[in-house]
């Protein structure tokens, strides 16, 4: 089932003689802080990528370019 009011409630308690007062505000705070970084950070990748096409995935016969290996394949070796 799920997690319920007292079941939540003793583990607050808990949590209240552990950690303090003090110590739990700073927690709660900097946890909720996070979670809004995140959910931030959410919303900006995905209104970048509206209006773009979706990310490819590498293959391996895919050609890369380096600055000592131009055009050659990454299993290819060069005779330099």
């Amino acid at each position: 089932m799920g997690i319920g009011f007292r079941e939540l409630l003793i583990i607050l308690l808990i949590a209240l003689l552990i950690f303090g007062a003090k110590k739990l505000r700073t927690i709660g705070s900097d946890l909720g802080a996070a979670v809004k970084g995140f959910k931030k950070s959410m919303d900006d990748g995905e209104k970048e990528q509206d209006g773009k096409e979706p990310l490819k995935q590498l293959t391996g016969d895919a050609d890369f370019t380096t600055a000592d290996q131009q055009g050659t394949k990454p299993d290819q070796k060069t005779n330099a």
